[in-house]
């Protein structure tokens, strides 16, 4: 059963796993985007893993093969849908968790969490990478802030939830959410 489609990716659902396919690139050379699939889906499985190992719930990965992760089903909401100042709370936690494992997501948004069973699960790491610098943390962080502006109207008690949580889990915390401030400030100047 298909699930959904991006730019990078088809997800669907077949025999009570998830299946996620790199999808070819036409406009690559056929060798390149070949190799370019294989590499990108070996590091997204073992971000994901690395990712477990920090403490942050991912789904399970049960095979990998040449462009295709077959992985767990959560049976969660997306985070944008049951969002309060708890759960932020529980998101900052997770991710200063994965920033203390020096991974960054690429795409924190509400909709790559899931909400299941009194935990949070991060998905799609197909933009992860593996940076250890203040620069890096905060852009991700900003991608999160943006959403939660963009979608929520109480965002100012979100993200000082998150905050809160963020402190508990990486002890650089305050310097990454000032870098958070300095990053808002040079796109809204630019």
């Amino acid at each position: 059963m298909y699930l959904q489609s991006g730019a990078e990716a088809v997800v669907s659902l077949k025999d009570g796993y998830i299946i996620k396919d790199r999808i070819p690139k036409r406009y690559r050379v056929a060798e390149l985007d070949e190799r370019i699939r294989k590499e990108r889906t070996r590091a997204e499985a073992r971000l994901m893993s690395d990712a477990r190992r920090c403490g942050v719930p991912t789904p399970i990965i049960h095979d990998i093969y040449d462009f295709t992760i077959e992985m767990e089903y959560i049976d969660g909401k997306p985070v944008k849908y049951v969002i309060d100042e708890t759960i932020c709370k529980l998101m900052g936690k997770l991710i200063g968790r994965l920033h203390s494992g020096g991974i960054i997501h690429g795409d924190l948004t509400t909709s790559n969490m899931l909400y299941s069973g009194d935990r949070i699960y991060l998905i799609d790491f197909g933009l992860s990478y593996v940076d250890g610098s203040v620069e890096s943390r905060g852009v991700d962080i900003h991608v999160l802030f943006q959403t939660l502006e963009s979608t929520h109207s109480d965002h100012e008690e979100l993200i000082k939830a998150f905050s809160r949580g963020y402190r508990i889990t990486l002890d650089m915390a305050d310097e990454v959410l000032d870098r958070v401030k300095e990053i808002e400030k040079r796109g809204r100047y630019a």
